[in-house]
């Protein structure tokens, strides 16, 4: 397999707290990697430290073997091009139609004509389940279908991985199955993911590998069945014991 992501060192701290310390992860092509743990032990804050949209205090991300803390702003723009990044809140504009949404960045970063970006988002929301949606506006949408559009959105750009950040902590329970659903094919599909979740049926059945986060670090790196069934770590055991 080859190695798309290799983190070494990486801290944050904001001010004088420790946020996360010494986390050494590798994240191979077509992997999916489930980020899991309690409430404020730092998982998203790490998953924005992987992108830089939140500098980590010391380390190194390396992407396709450059290393992102050291590039410019300009140089990092043009990399994480490759990193799709959906959100807890949707992050549509609202004053775009979905398909709008979906065909801006193609078109304003990648200079896609007009004509392949739609032909590309018509695809997308026929993949993600919307193929009907695409002249609609964002607030017409459910929770579940504002997230699938976001989830198209991050791949009109063509990315080599995807990170999501709780992506179904927004949505009522029963628009959960549906996102999950998208994911689920996109993981069939090849596609690296890094998905912050709460949703353990998720981490067990789709990941390759868990990454256990809490107290300041990534606690253990394990598969789904060695995780779930037999955690090595006192501190993963009572985590399980509160959430299944």
């Amino acid at each position: 397999m080859t190695e798309l992501l290799n983190i070494k060192n990486l801290k944050k701290q904001f001010g004088e707290k420790t946020i996360f310390d010494n986390v050494n992860v590798a994240v191979q092509k077509g992997e999916v990697i489930s980020v899991i743990g309690p409430s404020g032990a730092g998982k998203s804050t790490f998953l924005r430290a992987i992108n830089m949209l939140d500098a980590p205090t010391s380390g190194k991300v390396n992407f396709e073997d450059q290393d992102l803390t050291n590039l410019s702003e300009k140089e990092l723009d043009q990399l994480r091009e490759k990193m799709g990044m959906v959100f807890q809140s949707f992050n549509l504009f609202p004053n775009l139609s979905v398909i709008e949404n979906i065909k801006l960045a193609p078109v304003k970063v990648k200079n896609i004509s007009d004509k392949e970006a739609t032909e590309t988002a018509e695809k997308l929301l026929a993949q993600v389940g919307l193929a009907d949606k695409g002249d609609v506006y964002p607030d017409s949408l459910s929770g579940g279908q504002k997230q699938r559009v976001a989830i198209a959105r991050a791949l009109a750009m063509s990315p080599d991985v995807l990170l999501f950040d709780e992506p179904t902590s927004a949505l009522d329970p029963e628009m959960v199955g549906e996102v999950l659903g998208v994911m689920k094919q996109l993981a069939e599909d090849g596609m690296t993911m890094i998905v912050v979740t709460h949703e353990m049926g998720f981490a067990r059945e789709v990941a390759d590998t868990v990454w256990f986060m809490a107290d300041g670090g990534i606690q253990e790196i394990a598969t789904p069945q060695s995780f779930f069934d037999k955690p090595k770590t006192k501190r993963a055991q009572e985590f399980l014991e509160k959430v299944l």
